[in-house]
């Protein structure tokens, strides 16, 4: 399961994220104000993370995409997996080959959240912390590319696939918040991409941006 902070109203999750809301004070242009400064805030703080994690990443992305161009180029797929939030991002990430536009050709990926009745009945007739590994074990084939995807970089099942898929002989990459999280103690995991920072929107939004850049990335390595 994945760790995440309580957001709940109770907790001053929300109400810390935008005191502004909360405010007794009825002065619209003074709530107006926060609102602004909270919004330039969150802003350079994407922003000076995201510059952050290219300086430091920079040459580990170009050595990844190498990688995943290879095994494009001798016939792998890519699959990727996530929960919740990090299910989108990765169904897009697997989009983004299958639908490159341009004229460019389409490369084979799979989004293993996808097929609902494989996810609902692995849950239910095993366990949910077995929903992706067995489908890496079913669909991989050594070679291919496992991409995992966690917000807290602590979701079991993500866990348990990349583990799966190294034993299978995929490539294997994370992308992951909280510096990783128990993603970093991994030995099955060959490149990870932890986004220093614990707050779920910041790490979701620097996430998006790494597996746009290893995408444009592997395609230019494809073309090379």
């Amino acid at each position: 399961m994945t760790t995440r902070p309580d957001s709940s109203v109770e907790n001053g999750g929300v109400e810390a994220l935008y005191p502004f809301l909360y405010a007794t004070d009825s002065n619209l242009d003074a709530v107006l104000e926060q609102a602004r400064r909270s919004t330039e805030a969150k802003i350079e703080e994407i922003v000076a993370l995201r510059a952050l994690v290219a300086e430091r990443d920079a040459e580990r992305l170009a050595g990844c995409a190498r990688q995943l161009a290879r095994s494009f180029a001798s016939g792998g797929q890519l699959l990727a997996f996530g929960n919740g939030g990090s299910s989108t991002d990765a169904q897009d990430f697997v989009g983004m080959f299958l639908h490159p536009g341009g004229g460019a050709r389409s490369l084979p990926a799979l989004s293993l959240t996808s097929d609902i009745a494989v996810v609902t009945a692995l849950s239910n007739d095993v366990s949910f912390d077995v929903v992706f590994a067995r489908q890496v074990k079913a669909f991989g084939r050594p070679g291919d590319v496992a991409v995992a995807i966690s917000t807290s970089g602590g979701s079991v099942n993500v866990l348990a696939a990349i583990d799966e898929a190294h034993e299978a002989g995929l490539v294997t990459v994370g992308l992951a918040g909280y510096g990783g999280g128990r993603m970093a103690e991994l030995e099955s995991l060959q490149h990870l991409f932890a986004v220093p920072s614990s707050s779920v929107h910041r790490v979701q939004e620097v996430q998006t941006t790494l597996y746009h850049v290893l995408w444009e990335a592997t395609r230019a390595a494809l073309s090379a």
